[in-house]
């Protein structure tokens, strides 16, 4: 299975509040965003890509309070998570080309990571369109550690338009699976009682940690 990472989600109970996240903790403005019309988010952006990650982003996403209710479970535990000490990592998503061979091979091995949706969202530069996999309950799994998967659509990868940041991903961990259980191009996992993820930044700031939980 060829997974790879493809960004890092920072959840906000607001943008406003994910900008002044951003700003005090990596030092830097977030990139803009747009709207996702299927889940009543909205989100801004920026590259995290370097050596050893290709194409990767952060994400700091949010309920759209301008937004109509979705009719279903937000992605990312959107609904139920608990934001009041402010923005912080939850999650990540792993791109792959085989996306629906991908989830039957986890529904083997017990996993349910959801079924595959299609998602857009509008640019400047046109629409984007991808296939993710969400959890009818759209609940996250041990913790984050486990990714969403998705594939994205004919549109170039949305990094490839991104200007450089001044931040980079240097190292990804995971922790609360089996080692076995997962392989991706430059991810590690841990055996110890840490939390779920832990990201490793470099950052206008200095180096710079973010840990679930």
């Amino acid at each position: 299975m060829n997974l790879a990472p493809d960004h890092l989600v920072i959840a906000a109970p607001s943008l406003a509040d994910g900008v002044r996240w951003c700003e005090a903790t990596l030092g830097i403005t977030p990139g803009p965003g747009g709207r996702h019309p299927l889940m009543g988010t909205h989100n801004r952006l920026f590259s995290i890509g370097g050596p050893g990650f290709d194409e990767v982003f952060l994400e700091i996403i949010a309920v759209d309070p301008d937004a109509p209710a979705p009719g279903r479970a937000r992605w990312f535990g959107l609904d139920a998570i608990d934001l009041s000490a402010g923005p912080r990592l939850i999650h990540w998503v792993a791109r792959t080309d085989a996306l629906d061979a991908a989830l039957t091979d986890w529904r083997a091995l017990g996993v349910d990571a959801g079924r595959a949706i299609e998602a857009t969202r509008d640019t400047p530069d046109g629409r984007l369109a991808w296939r993710i996999a969400v959890r009818d309950d759209g609940r996250l799994l041990a913790g984050g550690a486990w990714p969403t998967l998705m594939a994205w659509g004919d549109t170039p990868h949305p990094a490839r338009r991104m200007p450089a940041s001044g931040v980079q991903l240097r190292s990804l961990t995971l922790r609360r699976l089996p080692r076995e259980a997962l392989q991706a191009h430059g991810v590690s996992i841990a055996d110890d009682e840490g939390p779920a993820l832990t990201a490793e930044l470099d950052t206008p700031r200095g180096p710079v940690q973010l840990r679930s939980d």
